[in-house]
C-alpha cells in the first residue's frame, strides 16, 4: 500500500502546477505586454511590415543582374531544302538535322529613372507600414487598458452589490421576524423584499457585464474563450497612478502624433509619384550578354557562341498619356498637402476638446466621490433609525437606492475619466 500512497501523492502534487498554469494572472502592465505579443490584429500588422521589407528587396533586385538559361531540342522530321548555286548544276539538297542548344544570358539594367524612383517609393511604403504598425500598437494598448479598467470597476460594483444585498437580507430577516411577531405590518416586509429582489437583479446584470468584459479582454490578448484570467492590479492603485492632471499642463506637440506623421509620409509618397511619372520621359539602358552552346549542330551553322549587346529605349510619343499622368500626380500631391493641413487643424481642435472633457470629468469625479460618502452616511443612519423604529421601510429603501445610484454614478465617472486620460495620452503618443 505504501508505494500506492506515494504514487497518489506525486500525482496530486504534480497536478497543482498544471492547474496553476491554466489561470493567467495579469497585472495591467503585463496584460499590455501580453497583448502586444499575442494580439492577432497586431501580428497581422507586423506581417505587413515584413512584407514591405520584402518588397524593398524585390525592387532592389530589379536593378541587379538578371540571368536565365534555356535548353532546347528541335527535330524537323526529315525535312529537306534545295539550294541551287549554279543554274547549270543540279540543286544541292540540304537535310535539316535535329538540333539542340544551351543558351545562357545575363541582363543588367544600366539606367532607368523609374527604377530609382520606384526604389525610393518602396522604402517610403515600408515606413508607412511601420507607422501603421505603431498606430495598431497604440490601439491595442488603449483597448486592452479600457477592458482592464472595465473589469476592475465591474468587480468593484459586484462587491458593493453583494455587501448591500447581505445588509438588505439581514434587515429583511429582522423585519420579517418582527412582522411574524405582530410588532409591525406585513407591508413593510413586502417592501423590503422588493428592495432585496432589485439588488439581486442588479447583481446578476452586473455579473453578466463582468463576463462580457473578460471576453473582450481575452480577444485583445489573443486568448481562447475559456482561458481563465485573474487581474492582479487593484483599482485603488490605478486611481493613484493614472488619475492625474500634471501632464495636462504640457503643450500639445503635433509632431509626436502618429496620424500626423503618417500624413507627412503620404505627402512624401505623393511627391515621389510625380518624379515617377516624370521618369517615364527618360530613356532606359540595358546591357545584355548571351552565350550559346551547340549540343547538336546542323550541317550549316553560322551562329556565334558569344554575344554582347546594349539596348537603349527612348520614349517619343504617348498621345499625351505621360503628360496627363504627371498632372494627375501633381493634383494628388496637392490633395495630400491639403489633407495634412486639414488634419493639423482637426488634431489641434481634438486635443483641446479632449483636454476640456478631461477637466470636466475630473470635476464630476470629485463631486461623485463626495456624493458616495454622503449617501453612505445617510444609509448608515437610516439603517440605525429603522432598527430603532424611527423610520419606515420605504424611507430605508429610498436611502438604499440613492446609495446604489451614487456608487454607480461614481464608478461611471471614474471609467469616463480614465478613458478620457487614455485619449489624451494616445493623441500625444504617450500611451
Amino acid at each position: 500500500m505504501l508505494p500506492k500512497i506515494f504514487l497518489i501523492a506525486i500525482i496530486s502534487f504534480g497536478m497543482v502546477p498544471i492547474y496553476a498554469q491554466e489561470t493567467l494572472v495579469l497585472s495591467l502592465d503585463s496584460a499590455i505586454n501580453y497583448a502586444l505579443d499575442h494580439n492577432k490584429k497586431l501580428i497581422n500588422s507586423k506581417f505587413a511590415v515584413d512584407a514591405s521589407v520584402q518588397k524593398i528587396k524585390a525592387a532592389i533586385a530589379q536593378g541587379l543582374p538578371q540571368a536565365s538559361a534555356v535548353l532546347d531540342y528541335t527535330n524537323y522530321l526529315g525535312a529537306e531544302a534545295q539550294l541551287k548555286m549554279n543554274p547549270a548544276a543540279p540543286p544541292v539538297t540540304i537535310e535539316f538535322n535535329p538540333t539542340s542548344n544551351f543558351r545562357a544570358s545575363v541582363n543588367q539594367l544600366i539606367f532607368s529613372g523609374s527604377y530609382f524612383v520606384g526604389l525610393k517609393l518602396a522604402k517610403l511604403a515600408n515606413k508607412v507600414s511601420e507607422q501603421n504598425y505603431q498606430k495598431d500598437i497604440l490601439d491595442v494598448k488603449e483597448q486592452t487598458i479600457q477592458s482592464y479598467y472595465m473589469i476592475l470597476i465591474t468587480q468593484k460594483l459586484i462587491s458593493i452589490l453583494k455587501e448591500n444585498r447581505a445588509n438588505a437580507q439581514i434587515t429583511f430577516k429582522k423585519t420579517n421576524d418582527l412582522a411574524n411577531a405582530g410588532v409591525i405590518e406585513k407591508t413593510d416586509v413586502k417592501k423590503l423584499s422588493v428592495m432585496v429582489a432589485s439588488i439581486d437583479n442588479a447583481l446578476k446584470s452586473t455579473e453578466r457585464q463582468l463576463e462580457l468584459g473578460y471576453n473582450v479582454l481575452r480577444l485583445q490578448l489573443g486568448l481562447k474563450p475559456d482561458q481563465a484570467i485573474i487581474l492582479s492590479t487593484d483599482l485603488s492603485a490605478i486611481q493613484k497612478k493614472y488619475i492625474q492632471s500634471a501632464f495636462l499642463t504640457n503643450n500639445f506637440n503635433i509632431k509626436n502624433n502618429l496620424d500626423y506623421q503618417l500624413a507627412l509620409l503620404q505627402n512624401q509618397m505623393a511627391e515621389k509619384q510625380i518624379s515617377l511619372k516624370k521618369a517615364g520621359y527618360l530613356p532606359t539602358l540595358v546591357a545584355t550578354y548571351s552565350y550559346t552552346k551547340k549540343i547538336k549542330k546542323p550541317h550549316f551553322d553560322i551562329t556565334p557562341e558569344n554575344m554582347v549587346g546594349v539596348t537603349l529605349s527612348i520614349p517619343i510619343l504617348s498621345g499625351g498619356q505621360r503628360l496627363a499622368e504627371v498632372k494627375q500626380a501633381k493634383i494628388n500631391y496637392d490633395i495630400a498637402r491639403n489633407t495634412e493641413a486639414l488634419l493639423t487643424d482637426q488634431l489641434t481642435m481634438t486635443e483641446k476638446q479632449l483636454r476640456y472633457n478631461y477637466n470636466n470629468l475630473l470635476e464630476q469625479f470629485e463631486s461623485q466621490k463626495m456624493n458616495v460618502e454622503v449617501a453612505k452616511d445617510v444609509l448608515t443612519n437610516m439603517n440605525r433609525k429603522y432598527k430603532q423604529g424611527l423610520i419606515s421601510s420605504l424611507e430605508l429603501t429610498s436611502a438604499n437606492n440613492e446609495y446604489l445610484t451614487a456608487q454607480s454614478n461614481y464608478y461611471s465617472a471614474m471609467i469616463k475619466l480614465l478613458n478620457a486620460e487614455l485619449a489624451l495620452l494616445k493623441i500625444n503618443n504617450n500611451l
